[in-house]
């Protein structure tokens, strides 16, 4: 199974962004913490690897409980995107997820985080050794 997902941005984080399907269709602007302008109504980089990054993060969570036969309530990741930048490593990105899992004592859900972030997430995959990722229960 494959899929591939197709965006095209036209002039960067001022610009705008959509998607091939029609489905998104955003206007961007640089966020005043970074010196942009804050266009109201204007998203950035960090929110969409936000919302792309906790779906993710979800859907992995609901695989590995449905591997182990875990019963749960509903899954709700939060994703805190940060982007920052030091003379030494220029601008970089960190995240913090925070997984909450509703009927879950609080080790079980930690392992279900744990191996969904080790094991199964794309977006961990493609992070891993390249940004600094926390997992933080909610």
């Amino acid at each position: 199974m494959a899929y591939t997902a197709h965006a095209t941005t036209t002039a960067g984080r001022n610009g705008h962004v959509e998607t091939s399907d029609g489905l998104i269709k955003l206007d961007l602007s640089v966020p005043k913490e970074l010196g942009g302008p804050g266009k109201p109504g204007g998203s950035n980089p960090e929110a969409l690897f936000a919302a792309g990054y906790s779906a993710c993060f979800g859907s992995a969570i609901e695989f590995v409980a449905g591997q182990e036969k875990i019963k749960h309530g509903p899954v709700t990741v939060s994703a805190d995107v940060t982007i920052d930048m030091t003379p030494e490593k220029g601008f970089f990105l960190a995240v913090v997820l925070r997984p909450k899992i509703e009927g879950l004592d609080q080790a079980t859900a930690q392992h279900l985080a744990n191996r969904a972030h080790e094991e199964v997430c794309p977006y961990s995959k493609a992070t891993r050794g390249n940004i600094d990722v926390k997992i933080e229960l909610a």
